[in-house]
């Protein structure tokens, strides 16, 4: 009888499971690519098809971008594709001057594929943060955070300013640590792919360990914060303002989109996917003082003032501006956008050179991966 009764409890148990994994059969799915996510045999294809994995959300633009214009093949340095290889790199433009002068596709992708930019998306955000500035939405960077988004009183951002978000200099805790299961970015990660609230896992963390504006320290939900202040200025949501401000005035050649947590939300801090040379124009708007074929996107002021170091990082190591990064032995005018696993958008206004990239470069972690990127990036302007 006792035997009977367990197999019994077993059988509904078993039941009770199979039945749970089909409810929740999409969350599943996810939570496993989040498990997948960057394995050696999936990375590549994953990173050009994030829609198949998570939740997204569209950015509605309006505007065709036409073709970059074509300048004549530039040489190429003997290590060319050593490099590609070592760095896993699965495209690259070049431009001088606006005008392409190299383009190619790796490791099975192509032109029309949609890229994952990962933190390259905090310096888009940068830029429509500059115009909601420039036209009043927001009254002053010196503004408290919970000023426009007041879900953030009590939690760890509750007396940070919207500079020390920007800097990412607000003291809050947060582990980065990707090869961490139990790190917050990874935690992170999870909320995304099981639909919860990014918004509630930003105002969920309460620990700070220094006063805002003391240390610069790289928190990747300082940005999901900022855009809980664009949002709040401005009523609306991220995508919309996106493409109204940014990628509408750029134009673009393919249809982006961010990934999104359950409730519709952009996951503003690393979601954001595009083919490379809409990446591109980015920086190219941003060699040229905010321009694009002679109109004015990005105020020039925000510009000039993101992209020149400010937040209080250690000496000889790198230095960051609003959510754009710079070398730590920059010349005027050399900064970047970078997200993990080795995107770029590199820019170097004395060469007048940009250089979009992205790869899948699983050991961009190591001692000199970053050395070894940036010596390409900088060979490719001719220095």
């Amino acid at each position: 009888m006792i035997r009977r009764r367990a197999a019994s409890i077993g059988l509904i148990l078993l039941i009770g499971i199979a039945g749970a994994g089909y409810v929740y059969r999409e969350e599943v799915h996810r939570l496993r690519a989040t498990m997948t996510l960057f394995d050696e045999g999936e990375i590549v294809e994953n990173f050009s098809h994030m829609d198949r994995l998570f939740e997204t959300v569209p950015i509605p633009v309006q505007t065709r971008a036409t073709g970059l214009l074509r300048g004549p093949d530039m040489a190429l340095p003997a290590q060319w594709q050593d490099w590609l290889t070592r760095r896993a790199v699965t495209g690259v433009i070049v431009l001088k001057d606006g005008t392409v002068r190299h383009e190619s596709y790796h490791l099975g992708t192509g032109p029309d594929d949609l890229r994952i930019s990962w933190s390259i998306a905090k310096s888009y955000l940068s830029s429509l943060f500059g115009m909601l500035l420039a036209q009043g939405d927001v009254d002053s960077l010196d503004d408290p955070v919970t000023k426009y988004a007041p879900a953030l009183v009590g939690s760890a951002y509750d007396g940070a300013s919207i500079r020390n978000v920007i800097q990412m200099s607000t003291g809050v805790v947060f582990d980065e640590d990707y090869l961490d299961f139990w790190s917050d970015i990874n935690k992170m990660g999870r909320v995304l792919a099981l639909g919860g609230s990014m918004d509630g896992f930003a105002a969920g963390l309460d620990a700070r360990d220094q006063p805002p504006g003391e240390v610069w320290r790289y928190v990747s939900i300082d940005t999901h914060v900022l855009s809980m202040v664009a949002r709040g200025a401005t009523g609306r949501d991220l995508p919309d303002l996106l493409a109204e401000h940014v990628l509408d005035p750029m134009g673009v050649e393919g249809e982006p989109y961010y990934l999104s947590d359950g409730y519709g939300v952009a996951f503003a801090l690393g979601g954001l996917n595009m083919v490379l040379r809409d990446y591109a124009r980015l920086g190219e708007v941003f060699r040229d003082g905010g321009r694009l074929n002679g109109r004015q996107i990005v105020p020039e002021p925000w510009v000039m003032e993101s992209t020149t170091p400010s937040a209080k990082t250690a000496p000889g190591k790198l230095k960051y501006g609003y959510q754009w990064w710079m070398p730590s032995d920059a010349r005027a005018g050399e900064f970047m956008a970078r997200g993990i696993y080795g995107q770029y958008v590199y820019v170097d206004r004395q060469s007048g050179t940009v250089v979009a990239m992205t790869a899948a470069d699983r050991n961009f972690r190591e001692t000199g991966a970053f050395d070894d990127a940036l010596q390409m990036l900088r060979h490719l302007t001719g220095r």
